[in-house]
């Protein structure tokens, strides 16, 4: 079988990779789509994020959906042949944050792709899958490329229920890339009054539009524009940073009124914070951070046409030529949002 595996920065080979042996619970899948993330892209340009830095070759990849060739003694609920959004998130449900409710925090998680523990956990773009039953949610009705939604999707709805109050809110967005996007799209779906999104690329911008922004700012070209929102101590309610830069929380920290909230989605290295602000203004600082329940709730959504992801599904390259499709992701003259791998 054939993975993507990351050895260090823009050494990204195809290398063969054993099955793994498929246990009662579990189920075999043929990978049929694999999106690449910005934190794949991480891996393959700079060799991690932040303190994050790979210590071993890893094979990438947590965005997947595929269809199920094979099917563990004990699995009652899926089907050969089904198409089944696979979430990469594999809390141990056994340490103190599993049994309180609080999965996401998981000691011992095991997810798709992740340098942060020792030895890493491989990721999932490769031929075939070997995925836990819970893992999988059938996808019946979407596409294979809309099934391999269902993470980032997840990730922004999680992001949404950390701002608790969206419905009649103000809301900014750092950061048009997809994730950005997707914040959008749910954040209009949450009842959002008004919703701004600033980044520095017009063609990421235009984006953010066509999945309901009211106004796109580039910031680069456009700075100015932004003050407007700064003036009597700020203008949104909420500010939800995705693109994990310094100026983007400078940005959002400067926007927000008092009392208001900033949900810090985007991850890049440490920054430095105005604290000054968020102290006199009394502003709400939260993290938001993967997702758990809301993995089959984006799968859901997607079904019901509540969100409709396709917009953002700009290209499609086959995995023998992932290099060429991690370029094209890193390269916006290529006018890319979501470039799914096909396997």
């Amino acid at each position: 079988m054939k993975s993507l595996k990351i050895h260090g920065p823009l050494d990204l080979r195809i290398e063969d990779h054993p099955v793994d042996d498929l246990e009662p619970n579990q189920v075999e899948i043929n990978v049929a789509i694999g999106g690449i993330c910005g934190t794949d892209l991480h891996y393959y340009k700079h060799g991690g994020f932040g303190q994050i830095k790979l210590r071993e070759p890893m094979i990438l990849g947590h965005e997947v959906s595929g269809f199920i060739s094979k099917i563990g003694s004990n699995v009652k609920k899926l089907s050969i042949g089904q198409l089944v959004s696979v979430s990469p998130s594999r809390p141990c449900n056994k340490c103190i944050f599993c049994l309180n409710g609080y999965q996401i925090q998981c000691i011992n998680m095991k997810f798709y792709g992740s340098a942060m523990p020792f030895p890493h956990i491989q990721g999932a773009f490769r031929e075939i899958l070997i995925a836990e039953d819970y893992q999988c949610v059938p996808a019946d009705g979407l596409s294979s490329e809309e099934a391999a939604m269902a993470e980032p999707l997840a990730v922004c709805l999680h992001a949404i229920k950390q701002a608790e109050k969206i419905f009649g809110q103000k809301v900014l967005i750092t950061g048009s890339g997809p994730i950005g996007t997707l914040c959008v799209a749910a954040s209009r779906r949450a009842g959002a009054e008004e919703i701004i999104v600033t980044d520095i690329s017009t063609n990421a911008l235009t984006f953010s539009s066509s999945v309901g922004a009211d106004t796109v700012i580039n910031v680069y070209e456009e700075r100015d524009k932004l003050k407007n929102y700064q003036s009597n101590k700020g203008y949104f309610d909420i500010a939800i940073e995705c693109s994990g830069s310094e100026q983007g929380i400078s940005d959002s920290i400067n926007c927000l009124r008092p009392k208001g909230t900033l949900i810090q989605l985007g991850l890049g290295g440490d920054v430095l914070l105005p604290l000054v602000s968020v102290t006199t203004k009394e502003l709400n600082l939260k993290g938001s951070f993967r997702f758990h329940s809301e993995f089959e709730l984006a799968v859901m959504m997607m079904k019901k046409k509540l969100i409709d992801v396709n917009p953002l599904i700009t290209h499609k390259v086959n995995f023998k030529d992932a290099i060429n499709g991690f370029e094209i992701a890193m390269n916006n003259n290529k006018k890319s949002m979501k470039v799914q791998l096909t396997f």
